[in-house]
This record gives C-alpha cells, structure tokens and sequence, in this order.
C-alpha cells in the first residue's frame, strides 16, 4: 500500500521534484531509483524482519524508509536524540540487528549491539546508474493489516513501548489527511519536523508522498534558515509543534511577505497559546490552526481548518475517525461534557510490540484510550482540556493544568507556561507553575501568582510560579512536563 502509493507519483509526473533538502533534489523518479538501490542494500544487511533507520530529515531518510518497506521490513525510525543507555533499550525491546544512518551518528551508535550501515560507505552513486540498467521489482506483497513501522514513544522513560502501526493505519490516515485538508500535488511541504516523529512522518512524508507534492526538508531547525526557506521554496504547507511558531513569531526579521504563500500553518502535538495565535495573525496575518493525534492513532485524529476554524479548538475528526469522551466507567458521555477522550478508526494502532497487558490497558473494544481529557461538542468540535495523567487534584477539586497555562499565557511579560501539580500535606497536591519570559522582559513568580488570582477559583491560584530561561523539551521542541518536578 505505501510503497504503491510512491510508484505512482512517480508514474504521474516522473521527472518533477518530489524531495530537496539542503544538499540535493530528486525527482520522483529518482527518488523511486535510489528506494530500489536502499532496497537491495536493506536485503543484503540483514535478514531480520525488522530494520532501524536512524537519519535527519532529508532525502536519505525518505529514500531509506521506501527501501525497507520495499525490502518487505518493518522500518523502526530511532530517535537520535536520545541517549546510548535509552537506545539500547529500544534495539533490545525491537530485535533489529542493523541500522542504516549516517557517521554523524557514530558516537550515539557505538556502544550498541547492533550494525551500523553508514549510507556514506555504500556505493550509492554508482548503485543509482546501475540501477537503470534493471527491472523494477514488484511492489512488496503486503496485506492491510500487515506491520509497517514501529515507533518507540517512551525511551527517555526507561520502559520503551513500540507502537505497531499497519500498511492500513498510515495509508488511510495519509488518505484522510488529504481529503479533510483538500490537499493536492500542487502544494508544497516544508518538514521541519524530525521524521522518527509519528507527527512528521506522516504529514511530511507519507502525505506529500501520496500527493505527489514537492517537500523541502530542514535537517536542522535555524530559526532564520526556516523562515528563508519559506520564503524561497514558496512553501504553502507547514506543520510544527507550537513551540517552533513561538520561536518564529520572536524573530524580529520577519515580515508578512515572508508567509505570503503559506495557506495551511498546522500547529499540533502541543497546546497553542493564545498569544502565538494572536501573535501570528496581527503581525503575519497568517491563522494557525491545531490538530490533534497520537502516536497510537497513526496520527491524525482530527484538524481545524481554514474554512471551518473554530478558534480554542482541534477541529474536527478526519474522515473514518471517530472521537468520544468517556467517564471513569467507561460509559459515553453526551455532547459537551468533559471526559476521556477516545480514539475509534482505522488509525487505531495494532498494539504496543509484544506488550499484550499495556495494550489492553488503553482499549476498551474498538476505542482507544487516549487519556486527553477533553470535550466534543454538537458540532463534532474537540476541545482538549488537559492530560488525564496530569490532573491536579486539590482538596479534592479536579484541576486541569491546561487551564492555568491559558492563565499565565495572558500576561504580557510571558513566552511560554506549563503547570503541573506538587504533593502537599494537607491539600493532596497543589498547583505550580513554570514560566518562560519574553525576551527582555522581567517578571516575578510573585506578580505572576497576582495577575491570576482574580481570574481563578482560589484553589486553582499556583501555590508559587517559577521563572525560567527555559524548559525541559522534546525532540520537536514540546515541554517535558514529567521533567519539570526536578525543578521543585
């Protein structure tokens, strides 16, 4: 199914762009070429059933990926920000015996007991020319159903969990991307975002792949080099995490023509603040609009989109998606209340890689447990709420992190906010927050606590704000919550 999805934009236009990245482009019969060459290379590495790609964003990791799943493997992108000690837990939990990357990579990969394949070594070149000379192979025989790639979501937690993902999960959720979004070929991707990631893989490969759109691919986020990017390659399409547009919005450089050919400026896999929002719409007259999904929902659930925005909201559910909030009992709550929200669709993962108990533990039949706290309403509008994991309960009060954060948005002197709760002795647990000022601006956790009070029930009222330089992030640039409590 994916690896069809390639060959046939190659078949419909082969000799225009399909991927650049700062030292190169393809054409998307090239690019179908050098996923043959990968192909070989993948079969005459390894015969396990499964092998790791880890590489930046660029043509090689697009062309890899291609490979292995045209090598009928199960590709397993690796996160290589992440330490040796966690790698090695994600290699042990996955089994593979080889990764393809590159020596940049080196030092990160040595300690592994695993083969590294460095794509500098393979004589892909002279592979490509000799390329020409041989028959297309078939397409790999696969089912829907059939396991396509595994992402690991937890391997700075000491425990990692593969995510399993099919042929069907990511075609049709490319699929349903597109017809929501009214995509076409015509566009053009900038993917900024790091394609281990489930949020880049699909909406800047898999999706434009489909398409048979060009994607300008940026290896490494420089704030000025993006924004030029943009500009340049005439970019009409760009998803980031909320982070990066705050960093974009904080470049005192940039102009509105510099957007002037974007039409879509997704912003998920974090809360948007308001300020960000309001920010790029008076300065860029530019709309950021969210989307929602998980890794475990392939993983796009839903997107809020020009024509049908709905400000505060992560739009609508896709295509096939359906979404429900439900009660600690499992029981469907109506329209507009607050509850778990559920995940039913065929984006809906396999499971978790030989983890039967944590599996089951986030389905309930067909749904998937997301454990996003949020609300739909009559209108199919979704609204999140907070994280379920992240409830504060304060003397009893439910209290949703998500709504402070709204709070200390608001002031003038702030950047960024993240709240997350403190035990305490005679309330349970209490409320802190953790802020970022704008650059040059001063601010106290003192006048910060003030400026909510009046706009917060008094057991929502922070028990202290901390101000910092920064905060403790992922890959794509979100705020690691569970590591802000070695700051209390």
């Amino acid at each position: 199914m994916l690896v069809e999805k390639l060959l046939a934009s190659a078949d419909r236009h082969p000799r225009q762009i399909a991927v650049r990245d700062p030292t190169r482009e393809l054409s998307w019969a090239d690019l179908v070429r050098l996923a043959r060459v990968l192909r070989r290379h993948v079969k005459k590495q390894t015969a396990c059933p499964r092998v790791g790609i880890m590489l930046p964003s660029s043509i090689g990791f697009a062309a890899t990926f291609y490979g292995g799943l045209w090598a009928e493997r199960t590709v397993i992108p690796l996160n290589f920000l992440l330490q040796p000690a966690e790698l090695a837990g994600v290699v042990a939990d996955s089994g593979i015996d080889a990764i393809f990357t590159i020596r940049h990579f080196a030092e990160v990969l040595k300690p592994l007991s695993v083969r590294a394949v460095y794509l500098e070594d393979l004589p892909l070149k002279r592979d490509m020319v000799l390329e020409r000379l041989r028959f297309q192979p078939a397409p790999p025989a696969v089912r829907a159903d059939d396991l396509a790639v595994i992402l690991y979501t937890s391997g700075t937690s000491g425990d990692p969990k593969g995510v399993c993902l099919s042929q069907r999960n990511l075609a049709g959720n490319a699929d349903g991307c597109i017809a929501a979004a009214r995509l076409t070929g015509d566009h053009r991707f900038l993917g900024i975002l790091p394609l281990f990631h489930t949020f880049g893989l699909t909406a800047m490969l898999l999706v434009p792949v489909a398409l048979g759109a060009t994607v300008s691919y940026v290896p490494r986020f420089q704030l000025a080099g993006v924004v030029k990017d943009v500009r340049a390659q005439r970019i009409s399409v760009m998803m980031c995490v909320a982070s990066m547009y705050a960093a974009m919005l904080r470049l005192k450089s940039s102009t509105k023509e510099d957007w002037a050919s974007v039409e879509y400026a997704v912003s998920g896999g974090e809360a948007l603040p308001d300020a960000v929002y309001r920010g790029f719409r008076e300065r860029f007259d530019k709309t950021l609009v969210q989307g929602y999904g998980l890794t475990e929902t392939s993983p796009v659930v839903s997107l809020d989109l020009p024509w049908s925005h709905r400000m505060g909201t992560v739009g609508r559910p896709i295509p096939d998606v359906r979404v429900q909030a439900f009660d600690d009992e499992n029981a469907a709550l109506p329209e507009g209340q607050t509850g778990e929200l559920c995940v039913a669709g065929p984006n809906v993962m396999k499971g978790y890689y030989n983890k039967p108990t944590e599996t089951a533990a986030v389905m309930s039949g067909e749904w998937f447990k997301t454990g996003d706290m949020g609300v739909v309403d009559a209108d199919g509008y979704i609204t999140i709420t907070g994280r379920k994991k992240e409830l504060i309960i304060v003397g009893g009060e439910n209290v949703y992190p998500r709504e402070i954060e709204t709070v200390l948005d608001q002031h003038p002197a702030v950047a960024e906010s993240a709240v997350i709760g403190e035990m305490d002795s005679s309330r349970g647990e209490v409320v802190v927050g953790f802020v970022v000022p704008k650059e040059g601006s001063n601010v106290s956790g003192i006048e910060l606590r003030d400026f909510c009070r009046d706009k917060l029930a008094n057991y929502k009222l922070p028990r202290r704000v901390i101000v910092r330089s920064d905060l403790p992030r992922g890959p794509t640039g979100k705020i690691l919550k569970r590591k802000l409590k070695d700051f209390l």
